[in-house]
């Protein structure tokens, strides 16, 4: 919870917001916020804090103010393997500021930093960087090369820098190997920076080392704390007596898992019936908040993690495997804890009323996808009689589900259709193909289940007046969409772009009419490129994708963190308990932090996960160096366009450079690529021919030449 000295931040920042256009003194914002003498120091060390956050400005003379009072501006460092970079400004309204390499010389790619914008030179804002308030790089991968008698590394993401010294030390790595490092010393305008060598990975195009590279890069634990593991341990295996007096006992009713083929922790179980016209859906969440306490070094340790991340030949989960795939995990024939939302639903897919409980579940069977739609698509004689007693059921979830996806879609929810990949690896986790995965009758059953209870339960604490974690989604740029438009109008669609802000059943309506067309996967995709980032925050401002004006994360507490404090906030909930103002002010102060520290997780675990499935990608193209392939352009940029293959859902680069018969130039505006002298265009969805030039593993790149 928050202390003494986030209380006087929160004050500071109270009295700059009120007047935030002007400049203070310490002993003036003293004053302003109404403390003694006594504090002074205590405010003197908050805006040194926030200082360093980048929240205020330290200026000249010991004077404060707020940064966009003083043509202040904080973001990330975004550089260019050529030496200038951008600032991304924190605020996302604001435009990409260009960095100079005179800028650049002191700071690296991913750093956090304050610059004052000064002007304009060529039509561009110059700035000037004045604090570093982050540093984005502390261990860094690469290989090892020598040169003139001093050793360096050559590092992996080329925008961190050509190389950089190493340290000397009792490592001596051959040529070429892949080596982790850490940075002892960061550039200045004067000196290069300087690394220590950490560890010897191995050989740049072992698969396993280039895997390894991935997790370091992005700093996942691999490990949990040793308190963490012997508080795992120490958790009982078998349900106390006691438990069964005070929990719904739901062991009679026939529940189900449904999940991928590969699964192991399985949180949600769900069952169904039908009375009266009635739907009685019961989704049941396993109830990880009775096992992991807060500041429990097991609750430590999952907030750091913040989620599982999942990769094609391996998991991080977020708890030990203990709790994921032991006593948390909902297998079938087990009794397990669980809190059930019971939804009330008539014919037309509106739920009517919910109900929340502490509950005793017993899954009936684990599930796939794959044996779901056996039954109700296929009608396999093989799972039908299998799952003879089940059969009724899943047809009772399939017709519940298709009412609850059209009550949805007639409010405006968007249902994007971009497929992702399936890699299928051998015994010794090389990818031996890789195809679109499916997605089935039974993704959705399982995905209107879980958004009507997620629903249901933001909805409810909402109503009882309990702080609350969100899952928001704020709509897309209306600038974003006006420079879309005139590509879509020349495919044929109409992007209706009014004074006020567009709905999601404006672009529905473009989803639903491009659907089993051939260009339906290029708007899907610039569509999707268009749409914010969803995250987590305890001010409810909607979900535009879905089309909710109240969502959370409430269904996966064993593998997202967000959902095992929805869980407490639940609990605190059907206990009856009502928050005192200071308890409120307090959660609300934690909620901000967490929603913070979870979105910033959240989007790190799917950098990796895109990464690694790059990176087998890549591995696979290794061996058709020099094979012919159709495929249709998928994605435009400034240096080319890449190419998805027909025959596997594979992605490369034809890399303008490589175009000998015209210069060609990107227009942005247009989507289109066009060379200036012949006039031949490349657009999205065009059809090509293409060979496999280069692969290159260790970076999850794949180069093709255009035939």
């Amino acid at each position: 919870m928050p202390s003494a000295a986030s209380s006087t931040k929160e004050k500071i920042l109270m009295f700059f917001f009120s007047r935030p256009r002007r400049r203070f003194k310490p002993s003036e914002i003293l004053k302003g916020i109404g403390a003694s003498h006594d504090n002074l120091q205590a405010v003197i060390d908050s805006l040194r804090e926030l200082s360093n956050e980048g929240r205020v400005v330290r200026l000249k003379k010991n004077h404060y103010a707020l940064p966009g009072a003083q043509n202040y501006l904080t973001g990330r460092v975004q550089a260019h393997p050529d030496g200038f970079g951008f600032l991304i400004p924190d605020e996302r309204a604001r435009e990409d500021i260009y960095l100079s390499r005179r800028e650049m010389r002191r700071v690296m790619h991913g750093d956090r930093v304050m610059v004052r914008i000064e002007g304009k030179r060529h039509a561009e804002a110059e700035a000037h960087i004045v604090q570093i308030l982050e540093r984005g790089q502390k261990r860094i991968l690469g290989t090892y090369e020598e040169f003139q008698k001093r050793h360096y590394l050559i590092p992996m993401d080329l925008r961190i820098a050509p190389a950089i010294p190493l340290t000397s030390g009792s490592l001596k790595p051959e040529k070429g190997k892949v080596i982790a490092a850490e940075i002892v010393r960061y550039g200045t305008g004067f000196s290069a920076p300087e690394a220590k060598l950490l560890e010897v990975l191995g050989d740049a195009d072992d698969p396993n080392v280039q895997a390894q590279a991935i997790v370091f890069r992005y700093g996942l634990p691999t490990a949990f704390t040793s308190g963490a593991q012997r508080e795992a341990q120490n958790c009982l295996r078998r349900i106390a007596p006691e438990e069964f007096e005070w929990r719904a006992d739901l062991r009679s009713l026939p529940t189900v898992t449904i999940d991928g083929e590969q699964a192991r922790d399985f949180d949600d179980a769900v069952g169904i019936e039908r009375k009266n016209g009635l739907y009685y859906l019961y989704v049941s969440i396993a109830d990880v908040a009775h096992y992991v306490k807060p500041a429990t070094a097991l609750d430590q340790d999952a907030y750091q993690r913040g989620t599982s991340v999942y990769f094609p030949d391996r998991a991080l989960p977020m708890l030990p495997e203990e709790l994921s795939n032991g006593i948390c995990s909902l297998n079938p024939g087990e009794d397990r804890l669980t809190k059930t939302v019971l939804l009330e639903i008539d014919g037309k897919g509106k739920v009517l009323s919910s109900h929340f409980s502490n509950s005793v579940i017993r899954s009936h069977a684990r599930m796939t996808y794959t044996e779901v739609r056996r039954i109700l698509v296929d009608r396999d004689e093989e799972c039908l009689r299998r799952y003879g007693d089940l059969v009724d059921h899943f047809k009772l979830m399939q017709e519940l589900a298709l009412l609850l996806w059209e009550h949805r879609k007639a409010r405006g929810s968007l249902d994007f259709d971009l497929p992702e990949a399936e890699i299928v690896l051998d015994l010794q986790g090389t990818p031996e193909n890789i195809a679109r995965a499916e997605r089935s009758i039974a993704h959705r059953i399982i995905e209107e289940f879980m958004i009507a209870a997620n629903e249901a339960v933001a909805s409810h604490l909402r109503e009882k007046e309990f702080p609350l974690l969100y899952r928001v989604h704020e709509g897309p740029d209306e600038e974003t969409l006006q420079a879309l438009s005139p590509f879509l109008l020349s495919l044929g669609y109409r992007l209706p772009l009014k004074r006020g802000k567009t709905s999601p059943k404006d672009l529905q309506r473009i989803l639903e009419a491009c659907r089993g067309k051939p260009e339906e996967r290029v708007i899907n995709h610039i569509l999707l490129r268009a749409m914010k980032q969803a995250h987590y925050a305890p001010e409810n401002t909607g979900h535009f994708g879905l089309a909710s004006t109240c969502y959370t994360h409430f269904t996966s507490p064993i593998r997202r963190y967000p959902d095992l404090i929805v869980h407490r906030m639940l609990g605190t909930a059907l206990g009856g308990k009502r928050l005192k103002p200071k308890e409120r002010d307090d959660l609300i102060s934690y909620l901000e932090e967490a929603g913070e520290h979870t979105s910033e997780r959240e989007r790190i675990a799917m950098d990796a996960e895109r990464e690694m499935v790059d990176l087998k990608k890549a591995q696979f193209m290794m061996d058709k160096i020099g094979q012919e392939f159709t495929g249709f352009i998928v994605s435009l940029a400034s240096f080319g366009f890449f190419v998805e293959l027909e025959d596997y859902f594979v992605e490369g680069l034809v890399r303008l450079s490589s175009l000998a018969d015209d210069s060609y130039h990107y227009y942005e505006k247009e989507y289109i690529i066009k060379g200036r002298r012949r006039g031949r265009t490349f657009r999205l969805g065009d059809a090509v021919r293409i060979k496999v030039l280069r692969v290159h593993a260790f970076r999850g790149e794949i180069d093709f030449e255009l035939i």
